[in-house]
């Protein structure tokens, strides 16, 4: 998957298509993901004494990642981003359109 956590992301498909957000987790091997302040889905909790107040609460539900695109940190324009080598052999994510190196030194 070509989208991490912590990535800015444009949704580009379905109920909250246009809306943007910072991807907060990956559900793993269902290529989704839950991303801040988008999908938010209302659940019923049932109260635990102690613990937490029976309610309504809102919470983020995951998306499929095929339906969301990252948005350049440069050029702040949404893209594919293409694996590129660097000269010490370290492999990084980098814009289509702006060439700049997405990825962060981690």
């Amino acid at each position: 998957m070509r989208i991490r956590t912590g990535d800015t992301v444009l949704v580009i498909a379905g109920k909250e298509k246009g809306k943007t957000g910072r991807v907060e987790r990956h559900v793993t091997g269902q290529d989704r993901l839950v991303i801040e302040g988008v999908n938010l889905v209302t659940k019923h909790m049932k109260g635990r004494p102690g613990v937490q107040q029976s309610g309504r609460i809102q919470k983020e539900a995951s998306i499929h990642s095929s339906n969301v695109v990252l948005i350049c940190n440069k050029c702040n324009e949404p893209t594919k981003p293409k694996t590129k080598f660097l000269d010490t052999g370290a492999r990084v994510r980098s814009c289509v359109k702006c060439q700049e190196v997405i990825d962060d030194a981690r």
